[in-house]
């Protein structure tokens, strides 16, 4: 029987879960009769959880306390607190488990912290240690001119050309495919605009000096590269940041400085080798590779949906099918999931499918099995949606369960 863990918002964040939850089937009817069994860990706010690569043990970001506590599976549907709670930073909001299983990364969004959590053999979290903070790479807030501070920056042009590749300014190719669950799949017109003109020409931009709003550092996640180095990003600074990992922690190896104000949120790394990032704050999917110097640069740039709005919308999860010919993106405010299609070398992203979710305020989703699980943060909902064999695109909701303020699901051992 399939079975999933959920993570959600409790009281000390305005929610109702209880803790991690589950998820399940009735035996020979899934998924259609996918339901919320009930808290089965009690936690305060695991609005993140993430797995260890061999043994059954459940990490969970405990957000509002600012700690990661490790669960152990203790029965089919039930987990223990396995060890202490570790102290990470403020607003926790997401794990990443290294594949051999030996730490974790956390991103922490209200101090803006990335931290190294050792995991030892048995799975239990041990020494924690802090990477270097962030700088905003467009200058801080300026000083009132009254003081005599010199007004901020914007970066350097040699650093936003060493983040652009020489791919960024080739025209774009663009299909757009609207999903209609009546009509099906119909052609649509390409964007009016070149993405990667878009881009470079806000990276460009001097950053503003007056009435600018305050700028801080919001680490949001991480995503564990090809070649063994991380990247996490910053979506207060506009940053993807990589890393090295050593005995003692995390060592910065370079950054990829996007476009002022886009937000980078989450990210998922595609076969091919290149990083595909959604951006919160200007609804787009930006498409990161690595060069022959082992430094990432910024390829394309993609809207999340001809329909999405800055301002309106604000892009959550972001993740991809299996082959990864397909892009997954949930969008809070239009409650919508884009799907997009990846061509090419992994570097060409193009709109192919926009879909209903089915619930208010879509945080994270999760593929599975030919259909796609979307929590509702808002509606106290999960709604589970097919998806085309051929296509990759959403075709429809096929079920939804109540659950308590979702924020994260987890597929079970």
């Amino acid at each position: 029987m399939t079975r999933f863990w959920i993570g959600g918002y409790g009281p000390d964040m305005d929610g109702d879960a209880a803790g991690i939850g589950l998820l399940e089937g009735d035996e020979g009817r899934e998924p259609i009769s996918l339901a919320y069994r009930g808290a089965v860990a009690a936690a305060a706010s695991p609005s993140w959880l993430a797995s260890h690569p061999a043994l059954d043990i459940v990490y969970a970001a405990l957000e509002g306390s600012g700690t990661v506590q490790a669960f152990a599976r203790t029965g089919e549907r039930s987990l223990a607190r396995f060890g202490a709670p570790v102290e990470v930073g403020a607003g926790v909001c997401h794990l990443a488990v290294a594949p051999h299983g030996r730490y974790l990364v956390v991103s922490c969004y209200g101090d803006g912290r990335v931290v190294r959590v050792g995991i030892d053999a048995s799975g239990l979290l041990g020494e924690t240690a802090v990477a270097d903070a962030a700088t905003d790479p467009y200058g801080t807030n300026p000083v009132p001119a009254a003081q005599g501070a010199p007004a901020a920056q914007g970066p350097d042009l040699n650093d936003v050309l060493a983040s652009l590749s020489p791919a960024a300014s080739e025209p774009p190719r663009s299909g757009l495919l609207l999903f209609d669950e009546e009509l099906g799949l119909t052609p649509g017109a390409p964007d009016p605009v070149s993405p990667a003109a878009a881009m470079i020409a806000a990276a460009l931009a001097p950053a503003s000096t007056v009435d600018a709003p305050e700028r801080t550092s919001h680490a949001h996640a991480a995503a564990f590269l090809p070649d063994g180095r991380i990247a996490t990003t910053d979506i207060g600074f506009d940053l993807v940041r990589v890393w090295r990992p050593t005995s003692a922690g995390l060592v910065s190896d370079h950054q990829i400085v996007l476009p002022h104000g886009v937000g980078p949120r989450h990210m998922v790394v595609h076969p091919s080798g290149h990083l595909h990032v959604v951006t919160e704050y200007s609804c787009e999917v930006f498409t990161l590779a690595a060069g022959p110097d082992g430094r990432w640069a910024l390829v394309a740039a993609t809207a999340v949906s001809p329909a999405a709005q800055a301002g309106i919308d604000y892009p959550s999860e972001l993740s991809r099918s299996r082959n990864g010919e397909t892009l997954y993106a949930g969008v809070r405010g239009s409650n919508t999931i884009a799907a997009l299609r990846v061509r090419g070398a992994g570097d060409v992203v193009e709109q192919l499918a926009l879909a209903e979710s089915g619930v208010d305020w879509p945080r994270h989703h999760l593929v599975h099995d030919g259909a796609l699980l979307v929590a509702g943060q808002r509606s106290d909902e999960i709604s589970i949606l097919d998806l085309d064999e051929r296509t990759g695109a959403p075709r429809g909701i096929r079920h939804r369960t109540a659950a308590p303020a979702p924020s994260s699901i987890l597929l079970a051992r």
